[in-house]
């Protein structure tokens, strides 16, 4: 299998990173292929935790090379930060990393117009994370996006940088903001480019190089199916496409060199911000956030918990081809005498069993339920299939069927050896 996908099958924060590090250990080479610094993907080895916003998570193992692809789009000086934590951690990127040349970036008038945009939205407010990321998609798709190729040459950025920060300065000050400081900012973005240049390249020819070479590779993203641009619960989204068609634009490989998906999904449900959750129950929020569970890697933010979708999460694998299935946080139910499962969506006098495009229908769908008896035992010292509960088993063969995949890994928490293999 030498090209796989890994994709979130729910609203993004399956425990992708974590999965991730344990495929990484069969892979070579590790790419990242859209989103930005507004995802987090955690993962734990032994007691460090190690919280990645930008480079794949299989930098945290030695002997493999990873790519920030160019679908991503890149805060520069969240980049600098992010390899120098690493290498204060004894992680050496150079060498192990390499950056788009053709990958937009997020600069200082994104952020600031991404906050003052959802602050004048008020109550319709989106709930985005006011790092930048909509409005650097937005220039790149109006075709007025700076990209790390101009970052690395100097003379050119300067120009660029400046023509951009004079029309996005009068944008600033017209939605009651304030005028960034030119000669500053050029300062701190151009001393980054200093830094990421040695790991510019083309990427697309690396990979394809990589792939001649017979490379196992994971094509990783951000957030999850249904933050997806086009298929997800617009506008309630995301600024890139999430599902699996995004890999493939976001590295440069095509379709048919693609041979595996593998999904990633919460033994139940979260999201993050607004927008319809048709399975959210206070009793499971309350449940998880007291234990400390299900708080944003990146914002800190609490996340929205519900029962587990099945509805989505096999509309899910319809659009994005998933063959097989990791479900994680499978402990976070382990106390519970009643687990449910939603299998379809009840609007008025119809039943879907998809996610209705129409989100005033989405928003107002009522779940219906099937319900599972607990298994009330601890799972996080389990290391096999067979150690398992059985009613846990149960329940984990159920929502594989209902989502229509196969289940390969199981994971009991956070730490790389809480992963069972199926």
């Amino acid at each position: 299998m030498a090209n796989t996908i890994l994709i979130g099958a729910q609203w993004g924060d399956e425990g992708k990173g974590k999965v991730i590090d344990v495929l990484t250990e069969k892979m070579d080479w590790v790419v990242r292929t859209q989103g930005g610094n507004n995802a987090g993907h955690t993962v734990y080895v032994g007691s460090q935790k190690y919280v990645l916003h930008l480079i794949p998570s299989g930098i945290l193992r030695s002997g493999k090379t990873c790519v920030i692809g160019n679908g991503v789009v890149i805060e520069p000086l969240q980049l600098v930060e992010e390899i120098k934590g690493l290498k204060d951690l004894g992680i050496e990127t150079l060498g192990n990393l390499f950056i788009s040349e053709t990958a937009h970036l997020v600069m200082p008038y994104h952020r600031e117009l991404d906050e003052l945009r959802e602050l004048n939205k008020g109550k319709n407010k989106l709930g985005t994370t006011k790092r930048g990321i909509g409005p650097a998609y937005g220039d790149k798709a109006a075709r007025t996006g700076l990209r790390v190729i101009d970052l690395v040459h100097p003379e050119q950025f300067e120009k660029k940088f400046r023509a951009r920060m004079k029309e996005n300065n009068q944008i600033l000050k017209g939605l009651g903001g304030h005028s960034l400081p030119v000669k500053k900012l050029h300062e701190a973005y151009r001393a980054a480019g200093d830094v990421l240049k040695p790991f510019v390249t083309n990427t697309v020819v690396k990979i394809h190089e990589a792939m001649r070479q017979k490379r196992e590779i994971l094509y990783e993203g951000a957030q999850g199916s249904f933050l997806d641009l086009d298929h997800g619960t617009y506008p309630f989204v995301t600024s890139s496409n999430t599902t699996s068609g995004g890999a493939c634009t976001g590295s440069g490989v095509p379709p048919n060199r693609i041979d595996r998906v593998f999904g990633v999904m919460k033994a139940y449900t979260t999201r993050v911000g607004e927008g319809p959750l048709p399975t959210e129950s206070t009793e499971l929020s309350k449940l998880l956030h007291g234990l400390g569970r299900e708080y944003g890697a990146t914002t800190a933010r609490k996340r929205r918990c519900g029962w587990f979708d099945a509805v989505a999460t096999r509309h899910a694998s319809m659009v994005n081809g998933i063959g097989e299935m990791a479900v994680t946080n499978l402990d976070g139910l382990d106390s519970l005498e009643r687990v449910r499962v939603c299998t379809g969506y009840r609007y008025r006098s119809e039943t879907f069993d998809y996610v209705p495009n129409d989100l005033e229908v989405l928003s107002n769908c009522e779940a219906v339920y099937t319900d599972f008896p607990g298994w009330q035992r601890p799972t996080h010292d389990c290391k096999t299939w067979k150690e398992l509960p059985l009613r846990a088993r149960q329940y984990l063969k159920a929502i594989a069927e209902l989502s229509g995949t196969k289940l390969r890994l199981i994971s009991v928490g956070p730490e790389r050896n809480q992963t069972i293999a199926v």
